[in-house]
């Protein structure tokens, strides 16, 4: 369920912009009709929705627009055009009153450069926003104190946000933000500022807070590995305000919209964002003990597998049976497959990045099963296709592959000659 849309989003900056709508929409670039009326486009007939609990980031290049959209989803920017839906709401009829109840309580911001006064103390920060609207003293303080646990920050209550590092003053704007309980997080490069290793430790502690939380987060970034590990799904901006795709993380690196989108895409490490469950699936499976042996050689037989796994009534692995024991049973004249249920069986979970399964692929004689928390079998992933999509990564690339003895050889006597 989608909890904001934006349908026909523009933001051109410069005198009497909406007259650059039309020039637009005929075809003409962002430089001509920058040179013809001296406007910029910022945004570009952007249309689209962002689900409940969803992780949504927003990136592209400097000056694509990011910043802009993310500040027209609150209006800190007046948009030129379009409409901005909130739980059904038009942000871009509110008036001022409406608009500043859905910034105190519906929607919160995180700024890249945190945004803290620096004469007041960690929960004096935290509590500013309930304070400017009228929250009664200890009831603010209540909530401060909450979110100050929850990003970690706790026994931090009475410093002064000028003794902290980077890290502990994102957390602090991020405090702030959660201290109102908003349905939504607008994050605008909010870790860009952070050194390398307090960032990647900041994009870790956002996904353990998102699996508390369950907030609808709009990031905005220029990172695409940052883009990668964060968002549910990914937005990419082109140079010239435009919306170029919108994707899960896979499908933006296996299925790219345009020429633009692969040559941005082209130098990340595919392995470690494809999924087992993405290049996995479907595996055949018999349920035991209420399938017998006969039940086991048919499956094989019908799928065209030399095993089969074995899961119980609750679809919970037990193992799996190869066709060799499936004959060794049928020559004995048994039909139990409980004796030759191998257990030794490598599992993983759907979400597991491929390039964690390779070593595993390489040493292991059966599919690798996949299973949830519980235990539960979702399918399976093949050597070959761990294998296959490894091999995907190298495609276009300028990697050396090694030569055989005799084409060796056959250089040899060629440079003799």
């Amino acid at each position: 369920m989608a909890i904001i849309e934006v349908n026909d989003l523009y933001k051109i900056f410069g005198p009497n912009p909406r007259r650059a709508i039309p020039m637009i929409k005929k075809g003409m670039t962002k430089g001509e009709i920058l040179k013809k009326t001296g406007c910029t486009i910022a945004i570009n007939g952007a249309t689209f929705a962002i689900e409940k609990r969803e992780t949504f980031v927003v990136m592209g290049l400097s000056g694509s627009g990011k910043s802009t959209f993310i500040r027209c989803l609150n209006r800190l920017i007046e948009p030129t055009h379009g409409e901005i839906l909130v739980d059904g709401d038009d942000v871009m009829k509110m008036d001022a009153e409406k608009l500043r109840e859905v910034r105190r309580f519906k929607m919160s911001m995180v700024f890249q450069n945190f945004g803290l006064l620096p004469q007041r103390n960690v929960v004096n920060n935290v509590e500013f926003g309930l304070e400017i609207s009228g929250m009664d003293k200890d009831e603010r303080r209540k909530k401060a104190e909450d979110a100050i646990k929850l990003v970690g920050l706790e026994g931090f209550e009475q410093s002064l946000t000028s003794e902290l590092s980077g890290g502990m003053q994102q957390r602090v704007g991020l405090a702030r933000a959660l201290a109102n309980d908003p349905e939504i997080l607008l994050m605008d490069e909010a870790f860009s500022a952070l050194d390398p290793l307090i960032r990647t430790q900041m994009q870790d502690e956002l996904l353990e807070l998102q699996a508390k939380m369950h907030k609808t987060i709009v990031f905005i970034t220029h990172d695409l590995d940052e883009a990668l590990k964060l968002g549910d799904r990914i937005a990419i901006l082109g140079p010239d305000g435009r919306v170029r795709q919108i994707g899960s993380p896979e499908d933006i690196l296996a299925k790219p919209a345009d020429e633009y989108v692969k040559r941005f895409v082209q130098n990340v490490d595919r392995t470690r964002v494809i999924t087992a469950g993405t290049v996995g699936g479907h595996a055949a499976s018999i349920t035991y003990p209420r399938e017998d042996l006969k039940a086991a050689m048919r499956v094989m037989e019908r799928h065209g597998t030399s095993s089969v796994f074995v899961t119980d009534a609750e679809r919970h692995l037990k193992g799996i049976v190869t066709i060799d024991a499936a004959v060794d049973l049928q020559k004995r004249g048994e039909q139990d497959l409980g004796p030759v249920i191998i257990d030794d069986v490598y599992t993983t979970s759907p979400t597991t990045p491929i390039s964690d399964l390779l070593t595993t692929a390489i040493k292991t004689k059966y599919p690798i099963a996949l299973v949830d928390e519980e235990g539960r079998f979702h399918g399976a992933v093949s050597r070959a296709a761990i294998i296959t999509e490894v091999a995907k990564g190298y495609e276009g690339t300028d990697v050396e592959e090694p030569l055989t003895l005799s084409e060796i050889q056959e250089a040899a006597s060629e440079g003799e000659e």
